[in-house]
């Protein structure tokens, strides 16, 4: 673990063995305890644990807003996208124990990877030095994206579906391109069309990746005024 990490972290922990497990990805304990030493079920945990903790952040910045609008904000701050982000800013991905077969696959680099590594950091966090640690954590790191929020951000398929009937053209389609993964994990990968614009992306949900390519496709059509 760098200086660096460390400092990111602001948390020394008196059981060293959650943060080691929290660096743990699946691969690397794979066949051994079920794989109960990676760091997945913190995942769970930080994922609970991250949604308590911005929901009560929003509550406080926010005060004349509505639950619509929270909401939406909720959902922004604790999607993959920037979970993924702050891991990479703090340097997570480095610190993680990934098998030598995987590390060459890129797993190390992967959005999904880094993001769940750091809902688990959060729960480890949780875990050992209770919601204060996480709460210093969160508001650390998330400071900057929440601040950036003037306005609350729109849902994506809504908003490409307002673009659209602006300019008098046909509702947005959205088709199911692939579905990979075990059933308790799967991927989805999902296209959307707008007129001869198309754009695919890829979600563990089918309606977290029809968002996702109905924001890829909002920002390339945008891109082209």
């Amino acid at each position: 673990m760098t200086p660096a990490f460390a400092d990111a972290l602001d948390h020394r922990f008196q059981d060293p063995g959650l943060l080691a497990r929290a660096l743990t990805h699946r691969s690397h304990v794979k066949g051994r305890k079920g794989g109960l030493e990676s760091n997945e079920r913190l995942e769970f945990v930080g994922d609970r644990v991250l949604g308590l903790l911005i929901a009560e952040w929003l509550v406080e910045r926010f005060p004349e807003e509505r639950e619509g609008g929270l909401g939406r904000r909720l959902a922004r701050l604790v999607d993959r996208d920037t979970l993924a982000a702050v891991a990479r800013a703090i340097g997570l991905g480095a610190a993680l124990a990934i098998p030598p077969s995987e590390e060459a696959a890129g797993v190390r680099e992967r959005d999904s990877v880094l993001a769940d590594a750091c809902e688990a950091l959060i729960g480890a966090l949780y875990l050992d030095g209770g919601l204060e640690a996480a709460r210093r954590f969160v508001r650390r790191h998330w400071a900057g994206l929440l601040e950036r929020m003037a306005e609350a951000p729109r849902d994506p398929k809504t908003a490409l579906q307002e673009w659209a009937q602006a300019r008098g053209l046909p509702l947005p389609a959205y088709r199911t391109v692939a579905t990979e993964g075990p059933s308790h994990r799967p991927r989805f990968t999902v296209a959307v069309s707008l007129g001869d614009s198309a754009a695919e992306a890829q979600g563990t949900t089918k309606r977290e990746a029809e968002k996702r390519a109905a924001a890829r496709l909002l920002a390339q059509l945008e891109a082209r005024r």
